[in-house]
């Protein structure tokens, strides 16, 4: 069986956006998008969005590679739809 984590501490580890050493902070994240498909992004980091979140329920997650450079586009997620973070499945 897999280990669990709350949604409200993923959303908690989603708004760190960067270590105390200046570091930005990467996980590992699988959610559902709008149209149904699945995404899965092995290493990403947490940013913003053009709207405010707390009214929308999204999150804002960009792809990074090993060196912590972009590789992707930022997709908004909502925090209904997050099924996995750092491996281990997401509950309420």
């Amino acid at each position: 069986m897999a280990e669990k984590i709350r949604r409200n501490h993923v959303l908690k580890s989603l708004d760190i956006k960067e270590s105390p050493s200046g570091a930005q902070v990467s996980f590992s994240i699988v959610f559902i998008k709008k149209d149904g498909e699945r995404v899965f992004v092995p290493r990403a980091v947490s940013v913003g969005l053009p709207y405010s979140l707390s009214a929308h329920r999204f999150r804002g997650v960009l792809p990074v590679n090993i060196a912590g450079d972009k590789t992707g586009h930022v997709y908004p997620v909502c925090i209904d739809n997050i099924l996995e973070y750092n491996g281990l499945e997401v509950t309420l």
